[in-house]
């Protein structure tokens, strides 16, 4: 449109015109006479705008839905349903596919403990504070995130929250040197100590120096008074050598943790603890033994062959 007289006149009017809308808005408050017509365009809007979020950053949304679930236990069995939802329409994506399968085995993992959960994203890993075996995650106070928080994911055990800033949190994972947790041995019941030993095993140190312990069996978090930093029944990891007992007060155990800790990516900080110890729950099925196959071989004698007791006379 060329720049006249008349085009410029028509800008004037229409800037007059905004600015009375806005000044009738403004003081109509709630009976704005232009209030139907804001509520008629979120309508036809709103689903729009909210379906382009949702293909833009599909497991941003599923995250930021889980930060939620910490208010209700019973909101974490609807989140697993979106959750497959998701992971269905997002099948044909490597990246987004894996990021919604972490996502989907914390959910259970912590439906299964009745743990209420802030989802959320590793964004940093690095010595934050001087430890040499952190990650930072992208939730802080402003989510409810407090210090000495239990931070899980759909394997089990990832550390506990050290610092809090408003939007982000740092944690100290279990493989740290200076991370220690309680446990619980499956079915015996037996207690012990953990402690992180870097990228090697953990160490539990057990207080029954004549425990039955062997390769293989499996421990959890004992827990934490009044749930901090530790809630209970969360998976540590499964035994791999026990030290010879050699009349020691305690015994020394060397545990791989299901968590790999230099794979994370999504994590759930435990914002509501159970309202009883879920005990061995949350760990997963053992797998079944492989059955070794038997064969039968069964042998015909041939017509020529002696018979017990006799000798084949040479023709």
């Amino acid at each position: 449109m060329r720049d006249t007289r008349e085009s410029r006149l028509l800008l004037v009017l229409l800037i007059a015109v905004a600015f009375a809308l806005i000044t009738v808005d403004i003081r109509g408050g709630e009976d704005s006479p232009v209030d139907g017509a804001r509520q008629a365009a979120a309508a036809v809007f709103g689903p729009i705008e909210d379906s382009v979020s949702t293909a833009v950053d599909p497991v941003g949304n599923a995250v930021s839905a889980v930060r939620d679930s910490g208010e209700r236990h019973d909101r974490l069995a609807e989140l697993v349903k979106e959750n497959a939802a998701l992971k269905a329409r997002l099948g044909s994506d490597d990246r987004n596919s894996s990021r919604l399968k972490q996502l989907d085995k914390m959910l259970k993992t912590s439906a299964e403990g009745q743990y209420g959960i802030k989802g959320a994203e590793v964004i940093a890993i690095g010595a934050a504070q001087g430890f040499s075996w952190t990650i930072t995650i992208d939730v802080g106070a402003n989510d409810g995130i407090q210090r000495d928080m239990t931070v899980l994911n759909g394997d089990g055990l990832v550390g506990r929250v050290t610092t809090v800033g408003p939007n982000t949190a740092t944690v100290l994972l279990a493989n740290d040197p200076d991370f220690t947790v309680g446990t619980r041995m499956e079915a015996t019941d037996e207690l012990g100590f953990a402690s992180g030993q870097g990228d090697r095993p953990l160490r539990v140190e057990l207080l029954n120096g004549k425990a039955d312990v062997k390769k293989g069996d499996r421990l959890v978090t004992f827990g934490s008074q009044a749930d901090k930093p530790f809630v209970p029944g969360v998976p540590v990891g499964v035994v791999s050598r026990v030290d010879p007992s050699g009349g020691d007060l305690t015994r020394t155990l060397y545990v791989t943790p299901y968590v790999s800790f230099t794979k994370l990516d999504i994590v759930g900080v435990v914002v509501q603890a159970p309202k009883k110890d879920p005990r061995d729950t949350v760990l997963p099925a053992k797998p079944k033994p492989t059955p070794t196959p038997t064969v039968t071989v069964t042998v015909t004698p041939s017509a020529n062959a002696p018979v017990d007791g006799e000798i084949q006379q040479e023709q």
